[in-house]
């Protein structure tokens, strides 16, 4: 019994020393979409309000691209040389994009090198960001126990939330006692030197990880060749499972990232109430991510992606309509409360199916790979796609449009991974 109890505990501090570094990672790299407008208005001055918000998700979004390049190389790196030594890796390349942003004067002090700056830690962030979340989903699915991967791969994405929980709570504190003309000026900055000061403790617990059994049970690791050769051999899955993630990452930054200028922008709310929102997303994300992991350890993964990557395409345009035509803090809060039961119960069986369908030796490449090809053709670029059409067809409520097409998609490449028609492909 108190072996049983030992290894329960031991599990539990691995889950934890693996997830915060995922946390202070998520963290850094949200709060550029959280505290967009300032930026806009800090390096990229424009004649227009909208014109300095789509630079800024532009650069907001260049980061995505270097996901894939991220995925391969430090991918690579993690399959062959192991995971615990990688995590720790990626966690420095973030922090020193971090610090970029933090700490760079803005355009009036030192011109155009500013948005420059700028736009390197973002490729920074997203360098680092492109393996993280493929090496701490491969990590704690290889250190689950049998039976419960979808219950111990969910904390991931769960350990996100609490990055957004943090954040959104940060600024609603720093929203409550300092001045719009103080946080405008300088005061957003806060929330990133705080992101570099935890960075330190951060680093100290990451290093402790041990190495996984089952990395450690190989008996040879490819070269990057291999690697490469491995992934094109592979190429219905790499396809098929970027097609899986759409519905992921499209919803996560349009409910995180864009909520609080979606609020503010759109629905003309406070800053502080936009904020609440996010924090309401971040605490329903956290609650129904393990349980729908767990879940889908005993019903299976399929039938939870396969219902509500379908109640997404039904569902979230009228319900942005609805929002729209009756703009309040209490209808913004169901409505993205609905929405976040349905990416948390899309994402509590996918990011673990994910694990399953990768041949075991590109584990890390072939997952970060997916997500990062995901994330950079769709999800990353949900907040300018989101500006572009509310701008461009006048109608509120077009994101609706955008977390539509990705249920859609995503429900289509549910049926083709699990009704048979690339099953052979993975498993050969």
């Amino acid at each position: 019994m108190s072996n049983s109890s030992s290894t329960k505990q031991s599990k539990f501090g691995t889950v934890i020393r693996v997830t915060s570094g995922n946390f202070i990672e998520m963290y850094d790299f949200f709060l550029f979409g959280f505290y967009a407008s300032y930026i806009a208005k800090a390096f990229f001055p424009a004649t227009s309000e909208y014109a300095a918000l789509m630079m800024t998700f532009a650069t907001f979004g260049a980061g995505f691209f270097m996901r894939p390049l991220g995925a391969l190389i430090l991918g690579s790196y993690i399959d062959r040389i192991g995971r615990r030594k990688g995590l720790v890796l990626t966690l420095g390349i973030m922090a020193s994009g971090t610090a970029l942003i933090a700490f760079v004067p803005g355009y009036e002090t030192i011109g155009l090198m500013a948005p420059l700056l700028v736009l390197i830690g973002r490729l920074l962030q997203g360098f680092s960001a492109g393996v993280e979340l493929g090496g701490v989903s491969v990590y704690l699915s290889e250190m689950a126990t049998p039976g419960h991967k979808g219950f111990y791969v969910s904390w991931q994405s769960a350990s996100q939330q609490v990055a957004v929980i943090f954040s959104s709570a940060l600024g609603y504190v720093l929203n409550e006692h300092l001045s719009k003309e103080f946080i405008a000026d300088w005061g957003w900055r806060i929330p990133f030197f705080i992101g570099c000061s935890i960075i330190p403790v951060v680093f100290y617990i990451r290093r402790s990880l041990q190495e996984t059994e089952a990395y450690l049970a190989q008996k040879t690791h490819p070269t990057f060749k291999e690697m490469l050769k491995t992934i094109a051999l592979n190429w219905p899955v790499v396809v098929t499972g970027t097609l899986l993630v759409v519905m992921t990452t499209v919803s996560f930054y349009l409910i995180t990232v864009y909520t609080p200028t979606f609020g503010k922008s759109v629905l003309k709310l406070t800053t502080v109430e936009s904020l609440l929102v996010t924090l309401c997303v971040g605490v329903s994300n956290f609650f129904w991510l393990p349980v729908m992991g767990a879940l889908s350890d005993r019903i299976g993964r399929w039938p939870l992606m396969a219902l509500f990557s379908g109640l997404t395409a039904v569902t979230a345009y009228p319900l942005l309509s609805w929002l729209v035509a009756s703009p309040s803090f209490g209808n913004m809060v169901a409505a993205e409360l609905w929405l976040s039961f349905l990416y948390a119960s899309y994402n509590g069986a996918t990011i673990v199916a994910l694990t399953e369908i990768i041949p075991a030796r590109v584990r890390t490449t072939g997952f970060s790979l997916v997500y990062s090809l995901a994330t950079a053709l769709f999800g990353g670029m949900t907040p300018l796609i989101s500006t572009w059409l509310i701008e461009s067809t006048g109608d509120k409520a077009a994101p609706g449009y955008w977390l539509a097409m990705a249920g859609t998609v995503s429900l289509v490449a549910t049926f083709l991974i699990y009704r048979g028609i690339v099953k052979e492909r993975v498993l050969s």
